[in-house]
């Protein structure tokens, strides 16, 4: 990395514009900035590093960047800085504004602008400058990437504060450690660390998890064992648990199943006793059974013969009854007489009553002589109910004239109040028709109108589009040119180096005998060999197609560009130069005025079929008018045949029906006279005959209750039994023939009599004994079933805690190798011996290096006598690995760097800082530094240590690097002849540069 030229403006005591030419200043090797204090010294460099990454070292990184603006500027002019410099072959140019709060443009008060950034790359063969970015996080991403180092690595590096590393030196373990771990990065490390022991903790407690599980089923299996043997006294995590329970389960297990064994026998014992005690019970209960009934047998015959008399009486009436029922026939036959008699007596009574006065005693011939007389006057009224029904007919069809004539004449007063406003609504239906027609021409003008303009708007929507394509395409173009001359350069420059070694190629392919393809020589005493990176026919040709490749894609991106500048001139001959805002201006016009068109348009059917109805709804009201005046001339016809046919039915009418009001009021009086003429005849003669067969009846009951062996039918009728009682009767008769079989059968059973003779039995003392047995046997297959639980739930348990013991096993050896290993990491294990935690071993390691390298210029600048070591012994209490040492060569002891003089600290801190830069640029990547500033401290040396400091910083220029020493010592000045002074004033610092010469 190396810096050309840095322009600041309005940045931290510098109000106005400086400019620093960084190539002028480093042509020397070695450049003073000198100041006095306050002038901003540091603030040059604080501008750098800003340039580069955002921000500002240190306690100067505060806020959101509105702190770097200097108090001095005018409050017009913005804050910037602008850093030009290479890195990696690349010519960069990052420009920098921090956000400014700047007075507004309209009114008063201020406003907050963002911050702004802009990475450019020069471009040689073109010879002009191409932005890269204006985003902070990718102008970010790109430096870092670039120098492979973050902000506190190049400040650490590339600007050497001298006092940090002075601090350094006197610092211990742990101070060194944190400025390590920011500088190489080795956080890595102490994730490593971090997730050893986070895997630690995890599986330690998982194991304990599991070994809490397996202690909770062996509690179980204590619970389930029933007694109070101990559990092995080990907490979760205790080596030996798993084997100490599983002992333990074996033990339960063992103890569980004698007690299973013992309490089978006692079950076997108590079931054979129960089985006896039953057999003893069924045998008394079956002796009682047969002497209660033997007992109950007697009971049933004494109260039988108690009951022998009643059951002879039953006998008779059931004999009674059966000859009563040969009667039964002839009773039902005269009731059925009787009851038809009485009907036929209540409806001649009730037929009777309904007769007018002279006819209540007539007999059923009168009545029906009667009756005819009423129907031959009723058949004469026929004629007259008939021209009475036509009368009513003509008077509802004279009603329905009536009618139709006043709605023909609402019809005629409503077509003649319709036609009256014709004319006008014709006229409006016209206007209407011709609007429409006019407005559809309008419309299809519009629309041809409107067409051309939208294929305006689109062309110049394509030529706006096509006008960054074009450039698009212009920059990829050159682009293309540019990768194609960088490829066949490249091959051009392969072929150059193969041929400066072709002579090795020739060399190769000689053989001893045989004559050279140059020189013609059979002897070869030294051919040429092939050096370091020799570049042979395969990356020749490769290149070279490399080459071809890159003109083929850059010919077709010319051929791209050409066909969208075609296009593009196509567009805008379409489209002209009218702005495509406008043309859509226009376009919108267009169609807004087609729609207001098609709108009026949209009416124009509408009011044509509008008007063909409005013709055919007049037709129609005319032809109506003359059709109603038709129907009103027949019609007074009509009504006058209608008139002179009512008045002759009406006199018919009159004379037919009497003094009633109308012939179907006197017929419906005949029809009733004859009704009940007829009703009351018919009622006679049922009368009469009901009698007759009344009396026919009585002789028949009389002559069969005789046959039957009964004095009087009223006798006969006494001993009829009906459904119910005879049902009930034959039950009791069988009810005491079964009682009395049933009770023979049993006190002729020889067994009951038996039992009768024998003692009484009492059962519930063998009831007693038999419980007794039964509890006895449930206790025994209690506890049994208690056993057998037990050893079930044992085994169960025992199972699942080996399950256990087996699935904890490799966790368990996961645990044990994880924490051997986070205790190795971490310094505590014994196997440990520097107690080292792992991220201070990798930093002992990059120590080791700073100190090897800081070395080599430390020996330079005392003079051989002192020299750094790396130092793995502990301090005091703390942990081992980041010691620092100096070897006195004068004395050849060995001290700690916190002894050394202020000016020995000072140049022992400056070859510390050198040495560090050498290993954290080898760490970043091997990016060449070729600019580096050191910060103060020179003061503390004498001449000839100052002498030869400076000769070892003169001698960087062997490696092309230019240094910036910071410093207040005057006699810098005289030695050093490239300076930059910073003059501070009231108004703001200023840059004094003064090259070599």
């Amino acid at each position: 990395m190396r810096l050309h030229e840095l322009d600041i403006t309005a940045f931290g005591p510098f109000g106005g514009s400086q400019r620093v030419d960084f190539d002028e200043l480093s042509a020397a090797g070695l450049f003073l900035l000198h100041g006095p204090t306050g002038a901003g010294k540091t603030s040059v460099l604080d501008a750098v590093c800003y340039a580069l990454y955002g921000s500002v070292p240190g306690a100067r990184h505060s806020g959101q960047g509105l702190t770097l603006r200097s108090d001095h500027a005018a409050p017009t002019t913005r804050t910037e800085v602008r850093l030009e410099l290479t890195v990696a072959g690349r010519r960069l140019e990052v420009t920098r504004q921090p956000p400014w709060e700047r007075p507004k443009k309209r009114g008063t008060g201020t406003t907050l602008d963002k911050a702004q950034s802009r990475l450019r790359e020069y471009d040689p063969v073109a010879g002009s400058w191409k932005d890269l970015s204006r985003s902070h996080q990718e102008i970010g991403e790109e430096i870092t990437q670039l120098l492979g180092m973050s902000r506190e690595q190049f400040c650490q590096v590339v600007l050497l504060p001298q006092g940090d590393f002075a601090r350094f030196l006197r610092a211990d373990a742990e101070a060194r450690g944190r400025l390590l771990g920011r500088l190489f990065d080795t956080h890595r490390f102490a994730e490593v660390e971090k997730r050893l022991a986070e895997r630690r903790r995890t599986t330690e407690a998982e194991v304990r998890a599991g070994d809490a599980e397996l202690l909770a089923d062996a509690h179980r299996m204590q619970q389930a064992a029933g007694d109070a043997t101990p559990l092995p006294e080990l907490a979760p995590g205790d080596p030996g648990l798993a084997e100490a329970v599983l002992a333990w389960a074996a033990v339960a297990r063992s103890t569980a199943r004698e007690r299973l064994t013992l309490a089978h026998c006692a079950r076997a014992a108590a079931d054979s006793a129960r089985a006896a005690a039953e057999r003893t019970l069924d045998e008394v209960r079956e002796l009682a059974r047969l002497q209660r009934r033997f007992a109950e047998a007697r009971e049933r015959a004494d109260l039988l013969q108690q009951r022998a008399e009643s059951h002879r009486e039953a006998q008779a009436r059931m004999e009674r009854g059966r000859k009563a029922e040969t009667v039964a026939p002839a009773l039902e036959l005269r009731d059925a007489a009787e009851s038809e008699h009485r009907r036929a007596a209540v409806d001649e009574t009730r037929a009777r009553a309904l007769l007018p006065q002279g006819y209540a005693d007539a007999g059923a011939a009168g009545l029906a002589a009667a009756a005819r007389k009423a129907a031959e006057e009723l058949g004469g009224l026929e004629s007259a109910r008939r021209a009475e029904e036509r009368l009513a007919g003509l008077v509802a069809e004279r009603a329905d004239l009536d009618r139709q004539q006043r709605a023909d004449e609402g019809v005629l007063d409503e077509a003649e109040s319709w036609l009256s406003g014709w004319d006008a609504a014709r006229a409006a239906l016209q206007s209407r028709i011709e609007f429409a027609q006019e407005a559809a021409a309008r419309a299809e003008q519009l629309a041809v109108r409107r067409d051309l303009a939208r294929g305006r708007l689109d062309a110049a929507r394509l030529r706006d589009q096509l006008a960054g394509d074009t450039d698009e395409a212009h920059q990829r173009a050159l682009a293309s040119r540019e990768r194609a001359a960088d490829a066949r350069a490249h091959w051009l420059d392969l072929k150059e180096q193969r041929l400066r070694g072709i002579a090795a190629e020739l060399a190769a392919q000689l053989a001893d005998g045989e004559s050279c393809a140059v020189c013609g020589a059979t002897e070869h005493p030294r051919p040429a060999r092939k050096v370091a990176g020799h570049i042979g026919r395969e990356a020749e040709e490769r290149a070279l197609a490399d080459s071809r490749r890159a003109d083929d894609v850059s010919a077709e991106d010319e051929r791209r560009l050409g066909a969208v500048r075609e296009a593009l001139a196509a567009a805008t001959a379409e489209a002209g130069d009218t702005p495509t805002g406008q043309l859509a201006q226009q376009v919108a016009e267009l169609e807004e005025r087609y729609a207001e068109a098609r709108r009026g348009a949209l009416g124009l059917h509408s009011a044509q079929e509008e008007l063909r109805r409005a013709e055919h709804e007049r037709e129609l009201r005319l032809a109506a008018g003359q059709e109603a005046a038709v129907r009103a001339a027949s019609r007074a016809a009509r009504r006058d045949t209608l008139d002179r046919e009512k008045a002759s039915l009406e006199a018919e009418l009159a004379q037919a029906r009497g003094t009633a009001d109308s012939v179907a009021a006197r017929a419906a009086h005949l029809e009733r006279r004859v009704a009940l003429f007829t009703e009351a005849a018919d009622a006679a003669r049922a009368a009469d005959d009901s009698a007759q067969r009344l009396k026919d009846a009585d002789a028949r009951l009389a002559d069969a209750a005789f046959r039957a062996g009964f004095d009087t039918p009223q006798a006969a009728a006494a001993a009829l039994l009906d459904d119910a009682e005879h049902r009930d009767l034959q039950r009791r008769l069988d009810a005491w023939q079964s009682e009395e079989a049933a009770v023979r059968a049993v006190l002729a059973e020889a067994d009951t009599a038996a039992a009768a003779q024998r003692p009484p039995a009492d059962p519930h003392t063998a009831e007693r004994a038999a419980e007794a047995a039964g509890r006895r046997l449930q206790d025994a297959v209690s506890a049994w079933d208690v056993a057998a639980r037990r050893c079930t739930e044992l085994d169960r348990l025992s199972a699942r805690a080996a399950v256990r013991v087996r699935r904890l096993a490799p966790l368990r050896e996961e645990y044990d190798r994880v924490a051997r290993m986070a205790g190795l990491a971490a310094g505590t294990s014994a196997d440990n011996e520097r107690k080292m935690r792992l991220e201070a071993y990798v930093l002992a390691a990059r120590l080791e290096q700073v100190a090897a390298a800081a070395t080599v210029r430390l020996r330079r600048m005392s003079a051989g006598r002192y020299t750094l070591v790396h130092s793995a012994d502990r301090a005091g209490r703390g942990r081992s690995g980041l010691g620092l040492h100096v070897v006195d060569a004068w004395t050849g002891r060995e001290r700690d760097t916190a002894t050394l003089s202020g000016g020995e600290t000072f140049f022992a801190s400056l070859a510390l800082a050198l040495g560090l830069a050498d290993v954290v640029t080898d760490e970043a990547g091997g990016v060449r530094l070729d600019t580096l500033f050191i910060d103060e401290g020179f003061g503390s040396l004498d001449d000839q240590t100052l002498d030869e400091v400076l000769d070892v910083l003169d001698a960087l220029r062997e490696r092309d690097r230019s240094v910036g020493i910071v410093s207040h010592v005057a006699d810098l000045r005289r030695r050093i002849h490239a300076q930059l002074e910073i003059v501070k004033g009231r108004s703001g610092s200023v840059v004094r540069q003064r090259g070599a010469g």
